[in-house]
């Protein structure tokens, strides 16, 4: 950036001054307690992000047949609605009340009841429970966690996952619970899938083949990848397998993250991770599931926490498997527990700014943008000819335009600086202005980096180009903090 004038930093917003947003984050794993909400809740709302997803712990609330205790989850969700955040809510997990091989796993993760009759009909009346208790709070109902995965839907220990089984199996299960959450509050909002292997598009169409799209509003998808290549070619496949049954179902990005430290358990473990890598993988990942057209895009997740997915009743070395994917990082005590200074990281700052630049209803816009070769002195004389060159464009809210680009080198073994040339139509080169968006800070370009070209055209010399997603922004309506 040592080219460019520093002009100010992204004023950034809180869920207060925000009053819709296509990003979100996760605030899960509560129904465990391996978190303390209270010291987190003020973090949040200061990011800026609007929907918060939490999950629904059944296990926590009924604790004996038909007695539902909602007390624990309420409090949650009034305090995300005070600070103007908008929960919404995974249904899961299982119960040991009903289903057997849930008193032996650790927070009854992936015990779906599904073995017997009554197994089925305590959950749908818990289901039903929930929906009418939080009626006016809560509009949208996930069900269930990642069932294509062989942590997240087992039926007994150690046992040879059948995924077609397991689609069928959860495409009944869900379909039923779609109709329970309809009759107990027409209003409310249907959510399935939450899978992981969103490429998977049999496990998709086995699920979707027992009806289940007829009653489904929304779809989502958790994609946890360090290659951000194939990501939008992975949600229109996703979008297509979906509009075979019922094109009106819209999508969630309901989970992805990357870890920030190399110890960590769980998604994209065991990797050189670090902070900055994960600043740059989360803004790849959550600008292209933004051009991708998704409803909103979830970041997994708040906090640093033990991931716990297959943790057994009463081995405590068994659930504490750390995850780094947190944007505000933590201790942890003997059991586990995220304690300490909740302190932010580069990422949560990253992250404010994003959701601050793409408040309100940002859209994909088709700008008529081409790269250019020029000679150029950061990189063997000439600007990047890289196919892995990136960029994006769309339409802020507040009527400006925004171009975001990054060099998609792999984030895990690579650091990449070099240039980039782009001739831009339709913009106007007095508003033009470049936002690293890891850090918020905005630059003015010096005159010899804009150039005009005829019909309203500007050509952006030799502009960086990192690993990590920069800003060129058209138009005046972005606050910018002056320095």
């Amino acid at each position: 950036m040592e080219r460019l004038i520093k002009i100010g930093k992204i004023i950034p917003k809180s869920s207060y001054e925000v009053a819709e947003s296509r990003i979100g984050i996760g605030f899960e794993k509560l129904d465990r307690d391996v978190f303390d909400p209270n010291k987190a809740y003020d973090k949040v709302a200061r990011i800026g992000v609007k929907k918060v997803r939490i999950q629904s712990g059944w296990m926590k609330t009924e604790k004996q047949k038909g007695v539902y205790d909602f007390a624990w989850l309420d409090r949650i969700v009034s305090e995300l609605l005070s600070r103007k955040l908008q929960p919404w809510l995974c249904l899961c997990y299982g119960n040991p009340l009903y289903t057997e091989l849930a008193k032996s796993v650790y927070g009854a993760v992936g015990c779906p009841p599904v073995q017997s009759e009554e197994e089925m009909q305590a959950w749908l009346r818990y289901v039903d429970a929930t929906v009418r208790h939080f009626e006016g709070r809560i509009e949208l109902f996930e069900i269930w966690n990642e069932p294509d995965c062989a942590y997240s839907w087992k039926h007994h220990e150690n046992e040879t996952r059948d995924l077609m089984k397991n689609a069928y199996e959860y495409g009944v299960f869900a379909r039923e619970t779609a109709k329970v959450i309809k009759a107990a509050n027409p209003s409310a909002k249907t959510c399935g899938f939450a899978s992981v292997g969103v490429g998977d598009l049999a496990f998709v169409n086995r699920a979707l083949s027992t009806g289940l799209g007829e009653y489904l509003d929304y779809a989502s998808y958790h994609c946890y990848s360090t290659f951000d290549g194939d990501r939008l070619r992975t949600i229109q496949n996703y979008r297509d397998i979906l509009d075979l049954y019922n094109p009106n179902i819209k999508i969630i990005q309901g989970e992805s993250g990357a870890q920030s430290d190399s110890r960590g358990s769980g998604a994209m473990a065991h990797f050189a991770w670090n902070r900055d890598k994960q600043t740059k993988l989360m803004l790849r990942m959550l600008v292209q599931d933004l051009y991708a057209g998704v409803e909103f895009t979830s970041y997994f997740s708040t906090m640093d926490m033990i991931e716990a997915l297959n943790g057994r009743v009463g081995d405590r070395a068994s659930y504490l498997d750390y995850g780094y994917f947190g944007v505000i990082s933590a201790d942890f005590d003997e059991d586990g527990r995220a304690t300490g200074e909740y302190s932010e990281k580069k990422s949560y700052y990253a992250l404010s700014t994003l959701a601050s630049l793409f408040a309100g209803d940002v859209q994909p816009k088709h700008v008529p943008v081409a790269r250019e070769y020029l000679p150029s002195i950061r990189v063997n004389g000439t600007d990047c000819s890289d196919n892995t060159v990136l960029d994006y464009c769309f339409a802020l809210d507040n009527g400006d335009t925004a171009l975001v680009y990054w060099n998609s080198t792999p984030v895990l073994t690579t650091t990449y600086e070099g240039t980039v040339t782009y001739s831009v139509y339709g913009q106007k080169n007095d508003t033009v202005r470049l936002v690293d968006l890891a850090t918020g800070e905005v630059y003015k370009l010096p005159d010899g980096m804009v150039e005009d070209r005829m019909n309203g055209g500007i050509r952006l010399k030799n502009l960086p180009l990192t690993d990590s997603p920069l800003m060129i922004l058209f138009g005046s309506n972005t606050e910018i903090e002056s320095v």
